[in-house]
């Protein structure tokens, strides 16, 4: 293959990849996608954020998703398992969100429809092709690629973009990959039928359990499917006993909330595990490469945040991207800005996540006061506000130190975590859910 064949090779055709290689093929870029499976193909991550909309829309791909009668989003859910404390998050009721609605939807046939979209705007899509290897030189990078018949070939580009997930093919390579200490998860889910979800407009939200030490998700994907999950320590799960459709009843045997959803439930498919290690990379650039989505960084899905960032990060890449090919530079200051955009966004998420782990950030958050507008500010962030410049910063840095101070001089009650006996709810301590928004101004 001839030098320089590509003004950039794309490393994986997930959300984030299908997005960049979408963003520089748009700008009548030469670009090639290496995706190491065949399309369509099972994946987790099904819950995405607002603030999707609007890339959806910049890429040229909205009407598709539109089509395709995805359920439609408007909030969140978050309770806690024993029924004690529930809030809605809706996302138009947010002083500081654009965008108000997103879509649950099957990752098969959504990374299906973003890669496809991807070739259709000019990008070549080389389904079956696994990337093994890359080194750079001064004026370009190369990947080594194995086709699906064993076939190795060589692709040079001026600028590489890694969006190989959690796979981090350059992350590994280049030894910069650092392991959360505490975050060491494990996720057990599976699709299922006759899960009870809310009426009405609240039928498409997800849905948070918290329990003591683990989490639950409910991610309505059609009225007949709904995806269920529990993410828990690793070590717990080695010890528990049973197969993984068996610890996973019991874990939501010992919620009332959960007793409540799934009393008529019905497994549809075979449960699955995956490992849930939240880690990211000490660098995300080097010389002319850049890493987006999972492959710059990976963190537990409470907040459903992993698409979003995957196909944001993916967009300021080939932007980046394509400014340097303009300029005829290796683009080493823009990678470098590029990296700061990121890793910015990145730590927001981090900081939510973290907390959520935490008694103190539980009883803020799941205990909403609408003071200096700091719900508001929450909102807009877990619907993807990355962009909301200091009215949103100075809320979540003060909503921060609140937390900090609860750890320390309790300012509102201590909610309690534990489990309510047999899983019936507790006697007459259940609340009412709270609305966690003030209205739009």
């Amino acid at each position: 293959m001839d030098a320089m064949t590509y003004d950039a090779v794309v490393i994986g055709g997930g959300p984030g990849g299908s997005s960049a290689a979408t963003f520089l093929a748009r700008a009548g870029r030469r670009v090639a996608v290496l995706e190491k499976e065949i399309f369509p193909r099972f994946h987790i991550g099904e819950s995405l954020l607002p603030y999707n909309q609007g890339i959806f829309r910049e890429m040229g791909v909205l009407p598709k998703l539109e089509a395709a009668g995805l359920v439609k989003k408007t909030g969140a859910q978050f309770h806690l398992g024993n029924g004690s404390k529930s809030i809605f998050l809706v996302f138009r009721n947010g002083s500081f969100t654009r965008h108000a609605e997103a879509f649950q939807v099957e990752r098969a046939a959504f990374d299906h429809l973003l890669l496809n979209h991807a070739q259709e705007c000019g990008a070549e899509v080389r389904a079956g092709w696994t990337a093994t290897r890359f080194t750079s030189a001064p004026d370009a990078v190369t990947v080594a690629a194995r086709g699906p018949e064993g076939r190795t070939t060589q692709l040079r580009a001026a600028f590489l973009i890694d969006a190989s997930g959690r796979g981090n093919l350059t992350g590994n390579q280049e030894g910069v990959r650092v392991i959360h200490p505490r975050l060491k998860k494990l996720a057990v889910f599976g699709h299922f039928a006759r899960v009870a979800l809310d009426p009405g407009e609240r039928s498409g939200d997800t849905i948070i359990v918290r329990l003591q030490n683990k989490w639950f998700w409910l991610i309505p994907l059609s009225a007949e499917k709904v995806s269920v999950g529990c993410v828990l320590d690793q070590q717990e799960f080695t010890a528990s006993q049973g197969t993984p459709e068996q610890i996973f009843t019991r874990i939501w045997n010992s919620s009332s909330v959960l007793c409540e959803r799934m009393k008529q439930a019905r497994l549809l498919n075979p449960m699955q595990t995956t490992s849930d290690f939240s880690y990211r990379n000490r660098r995300l650039v080097g010389h002319r490469l850049l890493r987006v989505g999972d492959a710059a960084g990976f963190m537990d899905p409470i907040f459903s945040a992993g698409v979003y960032l995957a196909m944001h990060s993916g967009k300021l890449a080939a932007q980046s991207v394509s400014a340097s090919l303009a300029k005829g530079d290796d683009g080493r200051r823009r990678l470098e800005r590029y990296e700061r955009q990121v890793n910015h966004s990145m730590r927001l998420y981090w900081e939510m996540v973290e907390g959520y782990y935490t008694t103190p950030f539980i009883d803020l958050f799941m205990q909403p006061k609408d003071k200096f507008n700091l719900p508001s500010a929450v909102t807009a962030l877990l619907a993807g506000e990355l962009e909301g410049g200091w009215a949103v910063r100075w809320r979540m840095k003060l909503f921060f130190l609140l937390v900090k101070l609860q750890a320390r001089w309790p300012l509102l009650p201590h909610v309690s975590l534990e489990s309510s006996p047999e899983g019936h709810p507790n006697e007459r301590t259940a609340a009412p859910a709270t609305e966690a928004v003030a209205h739009r101004r």
